[in-house]
């Protein structure tokens, strides 16, 4: 432990020597790695001690019933680590890119106020507990009143209300905007909380999409918002150093919600939104699987598409190992988010 602190005291110093005032893009992509550095040891250095405090308090991870016979070992495992992605970036955040960058408030106050939610979800559905967690209408209503309030910032005090489609220009859309970026945020955090459902998944494919995001960010000159996704890459890839299979800890809602929600605002704030699905291809694709089966299942009385949805635990009753659709997902994402930073430069 001490170690790891000593590193990230001596990061700290050195980005503070080195002034975050704008000079030139280089040095403000070389802060932005840096302070990935600096998240990713303060996740890791905070990561054994806040799991024994969750196993102390017996924060441990209730398995629905549904779920495949192989997930119940995984019952008690502790959850609501997604404090731990949450909490580097926010202190990262405030003494390293806020200063100058008020609108940096904006995507560190979501994922504040989705983690919020999602740790009150996460406790109300512990081992030993009689409920599964809050409603779902209740849980959607809280999302898109806060995707509402930040849709309502992007429009007006950033005065973010276009679309760029690639090769053809961007576009004013009015107020269109909003319901759009009230759907994209609000969706984003419930389609990364489906994804979160075997270990290492949701963690690994949304740091692709937040280093895909950072790229476009830079191309857009959008210096805070590199900053900001490559914090949130240290803390994830921080987060999977104990949530890799078998997991120490799971992110739970707190972070699967926290998650979504931030990455959706970042890709507003770049104004390359429209890429969205493509570097977020597996949360979508988890998505379209659960909404497809349900209208399937009403449609046809009782006949299902796939054997268990979200997509993921269909091809785990297929015979695939854990490890291998983690893996194969991983992969479908890293391409995805290529092909997302592609079609942004045309």
């Amino acid at each position: 432990m001490i170690p790891t602190l000593n590193i990230v005291t001596d990061l700290f110093d050195l980005l503070r020597s080195q002034s975050l005032l704008p000079r030139d893009p280089d040095h403000n992509l070389a802060v932005s790695l840096g302070l990935s550095a600096v998240t990713f040891l303060m996740t890791v250095g905070m990561g054994r001690p806040f799991i024994q405090f969750l196993r102390a308090k017996k924060v441990g991870k209730q398995i629905r019933i549904e779920e495949p016979e192989g997930h119940f070992i995984k019952t008690g495992t502790p959850t609501m680590g997604g404090f731990m992605i949450t909490i580097p970036v926010l202190v990262a955040t405030l003494a390293f890119n806020l200063a100058g960058r008020l609108s940096m408030l904006l995507p560190v106050g979501v994922l504040i106020c989705t983690a919020t939610l999602g740790a009150i979800d996460d406790r109300m559905s512990l081992v030993g507990t009689n409920r599964a967690g809050l409603a779902a209408r209740f849980k959607m209503i809280w999302l898109l009143a806060f995707a509402t309030v930040s849709a309502l910032i992007l429009y007006f005090p950033l005065g973010l209300r276009s679309i760029y489609i690639p090769s053809m220009g961007k576009y004013d859309i009015g107020l269109l905007y909003i319901p759009i970026a009230i759907i994209g945020i609000s969706g984003f955090a419930n389609a990364v909380n489906l994804t979160d459902g075997l270990d290492s998944l949701a963690g690994g494919t949304a740091a692709v999409a937040f280093v895909a995001y950072g790229i476009i960010a830079y191309l857009q000159g959008q210096v805070q918002v590199v900053t900001f996704c490559f914090m949130m890459v240290g803390s994830l890839l921080g987060f999977l150093w104990f949530n890799a299979h078998p997991a120490q800890v799971f992110m739970g809602d707190t972070g699967a919600l926290a998650i979504g929600a931030a990455l959706a605002t970042a890709a507003f704030m770049t104004g390359q939104w429209l890429l969205l699905p493509i570097v977020g291809i597996v949360f979508v694709a988890e998505t379209l699987s659960v909404m497809l089966q349900v209208a399937y299942f009403k449609w046809t009385g009782g006949k299902r598409i796939f054997r268990m949805t979200p997509i993921h635990l269909h091809f785990e009753l297929l015979g695939w190992s854990e490890t291998q659709i983690t893996m194969r997902f991983w992969l479908i994402s890293m391409m995805a988010g290529l092909l997302g930073v592609a079609l942004a430069l045309i």
